[in-house]
């Protein structure tokens, strides 16, 4: 089935205020979508929705806790109400561990309701429609991260994330409704803000979610030099160990040297 223009199409997308969804938020409004952003913080949802359109009909700001199920049915419906559909879903909002280690964190499975189980219940809701109209596209936001394992809960999210949406792909085949897994490596947002490495900004990821809206595709890594290092990861384990070491040492520091006594 040929998609619809992007003029006609509705989308909505989670973690929008900032970082990555708030790129994607951009590019896709450049390019014609109808918007739904979604996100906890009101007003810089709002503030980024005035921003893409003053007007008000063609971006919709839902304030949102994608962990809640009542928040995440009012966020469905919101978009029905408004656009009367919803054709793209993109699951973006994540969160990770910041600071420590995630075993001595209050709540680390917040990472796994955010990142793994919000995406599960949002798809769940909007399939339906998708099925009864024989077309759609789910863009999951993963990470490198689930595939090359180095942060816990994180690695456990993402890799059930790219478990879920490879094997969604393959239920749907023949359905109309394509499925799309987004892994970028490091690129600058909040998330990032204390890793001390080159990075792209999301500009990257969010032309890569435009691109497989376009032209689907099952998987896509960004940046493409994240390629080797998943691959390398892949086969040979032993150097994917020593690859980690510098980048846990580096952001545990505090941690590590108050394990070992040190002032």
């Amino acid at each position: 089935m040929t998609a619809s223009p992007p003029t006609s199409r509705v989308m909505v997308l989670t973690g929008a205020s900032s970082g990555i969804g708030r790129a994607i938020a951009h590019e896709l409004a450049r390019q014609g979508y109808r918007l739904v952003l979604a996100a906890r913080r009101a007003d810089e949802l709002n503030r980024l929705a005035r921003e893409l359109d003053p007007s008000g009909s063609r971006v919709l700001a839902v304030p949102t806790d994608v962990t809640d199920d009542a928040s995440r049915r009012a966020l469905v419906e919101a978009a029905r109400k408004h656009f009367g559909r919803v054709d793209v879903l993109v699951n973006n909002a994540g969160v990770t561990v910041e600071r420590g280690w995630w075993w001595d964190d209050s709540d680390p499975l917040r990472v796994l309701r955010v990142n793994l189980e919000s995406p599960i219940e949002l798809t769940r809701l909007v399939l339906p429609e998708m099925r009864a109209r024989g077309s759609g596209h789910i863009v999951n936001i993963g990470s490198v991260a689930g595939r090359v394992p180095f942060n816990g809960l994180y690695s456990a999210s993402k890799f059930g994330l790219r478990g879920f949406s490879q094997a969604l792909r393959r239920e749907l085949l023949g359905t109309g409704i394509h499925v799309t897994l987004v892994s970028p490596g490091f690129v600058r947002s909040e998330m990032t803000r204390a890793a001390r490495l080159p990075m792209p900004g999301p500009e990257v990821v969010a032309q890569a979610v435009g691109n497989v809206l376009e032209r689907p595709r099952r998987e896509v890594i960004v940046p493409r030099a994240y390629h080797l290092l998943v691959w390398l990861d892949a086969a040979f384990p032993g150097f994917g160990d020593r690859l980690v070491q510098p980048l846990l040492r580096r952001r545990y520091a505090h941690e590590l040297r108050g394990a070992r006594g040190e002032a």
